[in-house]
């Protein structure tokens, strides 16, 4: 059978194979996190209790025998070493001793003065904005410890957070009454204030094209329905209500240019460009239900109880002023389109397709549709004049109707599609891929997505493998080559070896930090577009 002695700090077994016993020695040590060592020690057969001796079994000369290969196995024994590990340090769920916090987070959270912390130790850490290199910062245990000295509980420092709250709550609920006063205010003393970057934006660009186009559609609209009154003509109705759409459309794509301008807050951290979209899609909807819905009601109308129409010479005046007016503004939409699209080094056909800029684009086709509109609405009242027909007027009036619904389906599209988040063209995606590759400290990019939040702006996100070896090497260049070996021959216990791992290692960490900002510093200098990028670390 199987026979087994056990001491402290050996293994003894004996393994029943043609009678030979086998003995295992091994000396443990335990290393612990203060760098002693206990030596649990190595003892032999000779030491070994008379309880812990393999019993005898046989006659006298198999236990001769068996002394004999016990003291051939003691000159020769077989060592197993066990490997020093540190013991594991518990955190526990929340953990917060070793975070760092700003001045500014500092006194709001934890309601101190900025003469506080004066007092406390200033850490420089790399910074996470683009304009500034370095921050100082304070350890949360230092900021905690001092709030509590200068509030002297943590119920009284949580009772100075209610009155903040309660204060800052009644400061939002006056602010609408201090803007009316400040309004009230410059209205009795008027403004001098310069002219702001927002009224600017309408004297060139889009802005420009959309305020041309609401000068000369609101007079469109207006005698267009005066030569409607005058003359009852349905297709003179449908023009009418389409300029009037086109005016109010417009109107409505200026206020998207103008909040558009506005500057990114903590409630909308990436601006506010997707206003232009909302305007675009909404205009969209207004065409189809202003535009497109009247003319199809007064065509059908039309159609069912047909009345002569009075003499179209004014009416065919007024068309002919709305033709030259809407081409005008057409060709001011054509010429601002392409002048974008050489900038992106897109064609015309890609730039209004993408729908890179909503508002020009949808100048461009209300234009568009305006002047075939009077082309429709010209030859369908030119057949009712010679053939005395009104059923061809009303037919003019379904048609014009069609070309809206047409145009507003298109919006409606192309705006959607943007405000869902579309994916950039898959050439310049791999541009941005090759960018990335071809850097020494990547070794590979993963799950890589890129989108277009509108107004030529792009969110670039991957997963990244970075390459430790590169970026070691990276921090070891920075650093006193021989200075770094004296430190490393310094280290003799446990404790030397740990602070100076945990030393270095957060250094290299902060390299591998600093090698992130450094490829997106990279990709926003070569692609413009890219506004926001997101690197993660696998």
């Amino acid at each position: 059978g199987w026979q087994a002695s056990m001491k402290s700090g050996s293994l003894s077994y004996i393994i029943p194979c043609n009678r030979l016993p086998v003995q295992l020695m091994s000396q443990v040590r335990v290393y612990t996190s203060n760098g002693q060592k206990k030596d649990l020690g190595s003892e032999g057969i000779n030491g070994s209790t008379p309880q812990e001796t393999p019993h005898k079994v046989g006659t006298g000369r198999q236990d001769t025998s068996n002394a004999g290969q016990k003291q051939s196995f003691l000159k020769d024994p077989i060592q197993v070493k066990v490997k020093a590990v540190l013991k594991k340090r518990e955190y526990g769920p929340k953990y917060t001793q070793n975070n760092f916090i700003t001045g500014v987070r500092a006194i709001n959270e934890f309601c101190l003065k900025s003469s506080d912390l004066d007092q406390l130790r200033k850490i420089k850490r790399r910074s996470p904005h683009d304009d500034t290199e370095t921050f100082t910062v304070y350890l949360r245990s230092d900021v905690e410890a001092k709030s509590l000295e200068v509030w002297g509980s943590p119920e009284a420092l949580a009772r100075e957070r209610k009155r903040r709250k309660e204060a800052e709550i009644k400061y939002r609920e006056n602010l609408f009454r201090n803007q009316r006063l400040l309004r009230e205010y410059k209205e009795f003393f008027g403004n001098t204030k310069p002219r702001s970057s927002t009224a600017a934006m309408f004297f060139k660009g889009p802005g420009k094209v959309v305020m041309v186009a609401i000068c000369i559609n609101g007079l469109n609209f207006f005698f267009k329905l005066l030569a409607w009154v005058y003359t009852g003509s349905a297709s003179m109705f449908s023009e009418a209500i389409h300029s009037l759409a086109d005016t109010c459309n417009q109107a409505l794509l200026a206020l998207g240019i103008s909040q558009s301008a506005r500057t990114p807050d903590p409630s909308h951290p990436y601006g506010f460009t997707n206003m232009r979209y909302i305007a675009s899609l909404i205009s969209g909807v207004g065409i189809f239900m202003m535009g497109a819905g009247l003319s199809w009601y007064h065509g059908i109308i039309g159609l069912l109880q047909p009345h002569p129409i009075e003499s179209l010479l004014w009416a065919y005046c007024i068309l002919a002023g709305s033709l030259v007016s809407e081409g005008a503004t057409l060709l001011v939409a054509i010429n601002e389109i392409r002048r974008s699209a050489r900038a992106k080094g897109l064609s015309f056909y890609q730039y209004v397709v993408q729908s890179r800029d909503p508002s020009t684009n949808v100048v461009l086709l209300e234009d568009a549709a305006a002047v075939l509109s009077v082309a429709i609405a010209a030859t369908c009242m030119g057949l009712t004049s010679l053939t005395g027909n009104p059923y061809y007027d009303s037919v003019g009036s379904l048609g014009v109707g069609t070309l809206l619904g047409t145009v507003s389906a298109f919006l409606i599209y192309t705006n959607t599609e943007a405000l869902l988040g579309r994916s950039i063209q898959p050439e310049q995606l791999q541009r941005l891929t090759e960018l990335l590759e071809s850097d020494p400290v990547v070794r590979a990019i993963h799950d890589v997505k890129a989108t277009d939040m509108g107004m030529s702006k792009v969110r670039f996100k991957a997963e990244v493998d970075f390459d430790g070896r590169v970026v070691t090497r990276s921090y070891l260049e920075k650093q006193d080559v021989e200075l770094l070996l004296q430190e490393i021959q310094q280290v003799k216990t446990l404790e030397e070896l740990e602070a100076f791992m945990l030393k270095h290692g957060e250094n290299i960490v902060d390299t591998l930090g600093a090698e992130v900002d450094r490829l997106e510093k990279d990709l926003k200098q070569r692609n413009p577009d890219v506004r926001h990028v997101d690197l993660e670390i696998l």
